[in-house]
């Protein structure tokens, strides 16, 4: 059993870290705080190739492992959560069921320019009443001709309004339940789709969520994903890949800040030593440290499931991301409790990681999903 990374893989790890350090780490807590969009740093790493890291090097992407990605993604979480959420977006739950689930005209229409970073995806599947019960979508596709006729709402569609590709589910046939679920590769000069606002949220400030509004929005027959029907199968697919991605991107922000922390343990003072010298304080950075390194494993498992085929890569998925979403939440809460006082400021970077962590236990998936996913793969219920 090999744990050591590839040359490739810790050329990836090396050349990312370089680039956040340099090129974001002096804008994340201003990004954070007036919720701007880091436009021109997401463009150079879709030059690097990172917005299409899954997709194979035939449609522009880089035709990395999971694996690979997985580090990708943890990289940048250490250092801005925001940014890392936008290119988990586009690349396992837009670029990925476009490669596995497209035609060869949709193929050529899109993934170059997603893998290039050229335009980001999105992914529009949760509405106002539809969360964790996906087959609970009200969203209609009425077939006219040549084109469907979307109407509904989507909310939480994170880069909203600097993708320039939506992947949206409706309901081409409402009286099929889950059966009746269908995708679509909508973009957003098509006439009847619009933004209708931007969430103002706790975290994951410098990502923007917003809510779609689809009336009579007029997508080409074309344009459909697959078969009538094979949405909701389309979207689960995605969701257990990108499942893999917010792993990793809570296991970035929990080792952003373990950092942080084990530095300011350091340099803080109290009773005439540094606090790093109380027992209290190496006993929280010890456990904070060893449960990094077990969401990391189940993480880098899970991935390489995905691309080894060796087992069923869904359960692994949501125990990656069970465990680690949880597990930031835990760590960043002690890194706040080190610093004291200053963890309570805006001008420290663990409060700004306490606030982005909150919903790796939420989306893609709620915490309560992934143990009925865990569970019914253990009993063998379907």
């Amino acid at each position: 059993m090999d744990f050591s990374l590839t040359d490739d893989q810790r050329l990836i790890r090396d050349t990312v870290r370089n680039f956040m350090e340099t090129e974001l780490r002096p804008l994340v807590r201003e990004n954070d705080r007036e919720a701007r969009f880091p436009e021109a740093q997401v463009r150079k790493l879709g030059e690097m190739g990172f917005c299409g890291m899954l997709v194979p090097e035939q449609w522009g992407g880089s035709g990395a492992d999971t694996v690979s990605y997985a580090i990708m993604l943890e990289e940048v979480a250490r250092v801005c959560a925001a940014t890392a959420v936008t290119l988990s977006v586009t690349n396992s739950v837009v670029a990925v069921p476009l490669y596995r689930h497209g035609t060869e005209a949709q193929r050529l229409k899109y993934l170059p320019r997603l893998a290039r970073g050229e335009i980001l995806g999105a992914f529009c599947l949760t509405e106002p009443a539809a969360g964790s019960d996906a087959a609970g979508i009200q969203s209609r596709a009425e077939r006219r001709g040549d084109e469907y006729l979307l109407t509904g709402t989507k909310t939480w569609v994170t880069n909203a309004g600097h993708a320039g590709l939506y992947l949206v589910f409706a309901k081409t046939d409402p009286q099929a339940g889950a059966r009746g679920v269908s995708a679509f590769l909508v973009e957003p000069t098509f006439p009847g789709f619009r933004i209708s606002r931007y969430e103002d949220k706790m975290g994951l400030r410098a990502s923007h969520s917003a809510e779609v509004v689809l009336q009579d929005c007029r997508v080409p027959a074309e344009n459909r994903l697959g078969e009538e029907g094979q949405g909701l199968k389309i979207a689960l697919e995605a969701l257990d890949g990108g499942r893999v991605g917010i792993a990793a991107q809570a296991v970035g922000i929990a080792q952003g800040a373990l950092e942080a922390a084990v530095a300011y343990a350091k340099q803080r003072r109290a009773f005439g030593r540094p606090i790093a010298e109380f027992q209290a304080i190496q006993w929280m950075l010890a456990d904070m440290q060893t449960e990094i390194e077990a969401a990391r494993a189940l993480t880098y498992y899970a991935a390489w499931l995905r691309d080894s085929g060796a087992g069923k890569h869904g359960p692994a998925a949501s125990r990656a991301k069970l465990y680690a979403g949880e597990m930031v939440n835990r760590v960043v809460y002690r890194a706040v409790q080190i610093h004291g006082s200053q963890g309570y400021s805006r001008e420290s970077d663990v409060e700004r990681m306490y606030r982005d962590a909150r919903v790796l236990s939420i989306y893609e998936g709620t915490s309560e999903i992934q143990r009925l996913v865990i569970a019914r793969d253990l009993l063998g219920l379907r």
